[in-house]
């Protein structure tokens, strides 16, 4: 909604007003510098000032306020139209056009006589705002477009499995078949919902870890095992190396989210027969997580956005995911103080690497 500009009578009691501030002003510096001019001349000259005299200076006096007084006013008004209400208009239509949706809106700079501390500091502000605005409102419809679309799918297969479920003389084995494809299905929409309100706790509240002090080497082992039927299945090589009594102070529960997506994506984009390693090392005073596997690998375009939402470098979606894993572990080992980076080479796999500082108080141990 637009701003109501002011009426004709409304300019006409500000131009009055400021007439008046003009006239009193003015008024008060003539009549005190002239009756001191006239003071000391008389003084000097031992002139005295008769009443005629005195009438014709103050109607003089009086006449020069007047014109004075218009003629500032005049020149203010002049001034006020370039250096404030031309400014003041850009402002309000480009910050009309953002209240409309419009957040390519951008001000031109207004080069006035003091720009550093004028409008082109607020219109600096103002189109930094709206560049951050349609970042958020292109993350805003990307994120929309992509959940529908990871909806989309597979309500469309369990719309079809079950549709195909309800023939009569639908085989047994085919029922079977088709009955694990809707679990499947369910499935994965489940972890998807999961993870999108998990991403959005992690990035919409105030986080608190619960900092504790525990064992890292332990806790990797745990999420590595309950994976076996995974790899067991895909008859993927396990190598293990975790250095002994490594402690870290952190939030456990959310480091599990952490190691669990890690072991999750090599394993499924590591194929049967091929290899996935973990360690864990001390460096100095912080302990460094390597997972590692032989899968397909990551480009160095796709290396760039890896922690994006839903962010793919499979582009086919041959390999189920939503592409919020990594965007979760990103986020978590934001919320606990530590670094993740990835190393990866397409056809040989990826190395992904946590750093996480160690608990105070523990001897150091292991390289530097």
């Amino acid at each position: 909604m637009s701003a109501a500009p002011y009426t004709k009578g409304q300019r006409m009691l500000l131009a009055l007003r400021r007439y008046i501030v003009f006239f009193l002003l003015i008024a008060f510096v003539l009549t005190t510098c002239m009756t001191l001019f006239l003071n000391l001349l008389q003084d000097a000259t031992g002139i005295a000032y008769t009443e005629e005299n005195l009438r014709a200076a103050a109607a003089l006096t009086f006449g020069n306020v007047l014109f004075l007084s218009l003629f500032c006013t005049a020149v203010d008004a002049v001034r006020r139209r370039f250096e404030v209400e031309r400014p003041v208009r850009r402002i309000v239509e480009g910050a009309e056009k953002i209240m409309r949706g419009d957040f390519t809106a951008r001000i031109q700079p207004f080069h006035g006589i003091d720009t550093e501390a004028g409008f082109d500091v607020i219109i600096d502000c103002f189109n930094r705002m709206a560049e951050e605005l349609s970042g958020v409102e292109t993350l805003r419809t990307d994120f929309i477009a992509n959940v529908s679309h990871e909806l989309k799918t597979p309500l469309a297969v369990m719309q079809n499995y079950g549709t195909m479920l309800q023939s009569p003389s639908l085989p047994e084995e085919q029922r079977i078949e088709y009955a694990k494809a809707l679990t499947e299905q369910s499935r994965r929409l489940a972890d998807l919902i999961t993870n999108i309100l998990k991403l959005n706790k992690l990035e919409n509240q105030k986080i608190f870890p619960k900092v504790q002090r525990y064992n890292l080497g332990e806790q990797l082992a745990e999420c590595l095992l309950s994976f076996e039927s995974t790899w067991e299945k895909k008859d993927i090589e396990i190598d293990t190396d975790l250095e002994e009594e490594v402690y870290v102070s952190s939030d456990g529960e959310l480091l599990s989210l952490v190691w669990n997506n890690l072991f999750s994506n090599a394993l499924k984009f590591t194929g049967p027969g091929g290899k996935v390693s973990l360690s864990l090392h001390t460096e100095g005073d912080n302990a460094v997580v390597r997972v590692s596997d032989t899968g397909c690998g990551i480009s160095p375009e796709a290396g760039r956005h890896i922690f994006e939402k839903f962010y793919q470098g499979d582009t086919s979606h041959a390999v189920q995911g939503n592409g919020l894993g990594l965007a979760l572990v990103k986020r978590v080992v934001d919320i606990v103080g530590g670094e993740i980076s990835v190393e990866s080479e397409v056809g040989r796999g990826s190395t992904f690497a946590v750093k996480i500082r160690r608990a105070a108080g523990e001897p150091h141990e292991g390289g530097a």
